[in-house]
């Protein structure tokens, strides 16, 4: 594929939209939303990523919104511990449930200095994160998504082989796949699947057999089943025409969400008079011979530019985008 063909440059797509209003706070985009079964949903704000527009220069910040509320409002989440919040650039995000006392923990991909790494938080009260931890690992150079599978244990997409863009390019040309995905436990940390060319979202089905990994550049999603000491063994995969960016799963019918990028150049190469469009979709039955993918919203940019979570809870369904606003929408 040329690298117009990868990021769908001549593509334009319908408006298609629901009945949906703009969160209040959320100014500098939600790249990342994950919602707890209670719905409790978490927001990661404000990214700064190489290479990709951003309305402000203030540090990233997290954000609760309870879904419960008849009128959900984010919060911003109070962070507490060691933690240099001057440097904070929040990206990817996960939460998990220890089953043993309901504590809640949150995992965030950081990118302070244009580092990597992954911090993990335990959520306390009503809006504090008190920061538990640091990690960092030679293994996860270039960490865009997690999800947890344990209190310090997760699997994460590395969505480029080289920091230099120069060098990202040739690996675009030259069609290489290189990234991975990383297994990372206090005990262990490994390759779980490579092969791929640029390895995005990751999430998890509802019964925690298989993982999800969106291969932006190849316009699909991969599937794997989770094996004996957490290796992953490759399914299938399932296009979507389209570039797709994090993914969220219904905890209760087990569809796919996806949050995507409709044409990535006009994400790039970003121009207020021709903005990037917004794009949601659903793959139901992922596991059948044949899934069936469906665009439940898309837009030209004037509402939402750059789409890139979309996270349903209960007839809901929270967007998110990578440097502009989200919404709120209703399904039913």
């Amino acid at each position: 594929m040329t690298c117009r063909e990868i990021m769908l440059a001549s593509r334009e797509i319908p408006v298609k939209h629901l009945s949906c209003h703009y969160l209040q706070n959320i100014e500098y985009g939600a790249e990342d939303i994950t919602i707890l079964k209670d719905g409790l949903a978490f927001m990661s704000t404000g990214l700064k990523f190489p290479g990709l527009h951003s309305f402000s220069d203030e540090p990233g910040k997290m954000y609760v919104l309870d879904l419960l509320h008849p009128k959900p409002t984010p919060v911003e989440l109070q962070i507490s511990g060691e933690l240099d919040l001057s440097s904070f650039n929040p990206h990817g995000i996960s939460a998990y449930t220890d089953e043993a006392d309901d504590s809640v923990y949150l995992f965030v991909v950081n990118h302070p200095h244009h580092n990597s790494q992954v911090e993990i938080f335990r959520y306390v009260e009503e809006d504090t994160l008190v920061h538990i931890k640091t990690i960092t690992h030679p293994l996860l150079h270039s960490v865009n998504d997690i999800v947890a599978v344990g209190v310090e244990s997760f699997y994460a997409t590395n969505d480029r082989y080289f920091h230099s863009d120069a060098l990202l390019l040739i690996t675009v040309f030259l069609d290489l796949t290189w990234c991975d995905v990383v297994f990372y436990s206090p005990h262990e940390v490994r390759v779980v699947a490579d092969g791929l060319r640029s390895p995005n979202g990751i999430n998890i089905s509802p019964d925690k057999r298989y993982i999800y990994v969106s291969d932006i550049m190849d316009h699909d999603i991969d599937v794997f089943e989770r094996q004996e000491g957490e290796q992953l063994r490759y399914i299938k995969s399932v296009a979507v025409g389209s570039l797709c960016d994090n993914i969220e799963v219904d905890h209760k019918t087990g569809d796919v969400w996806l949050g995507c990028h409709p044409n990535a150049m006009k994400l790039s190469s970003y121009d207020p008079e021709d903005p990037p469009g917004s794009e949601v979709l659903r793959i139901k039955n992922i596991h059948s011979k044949q899934p069936v993918v469906s665009m439940e919203y898309a837009d030209d940019g004037h509402v939402l530019m750059g789409s890139s979570v979309a996270a349903p809870y209960e007839g809901k369904l929270l967007i998110g985008s990578v440097f502009h606003k989200a919404l709120y929408c209703l399904l039913k």
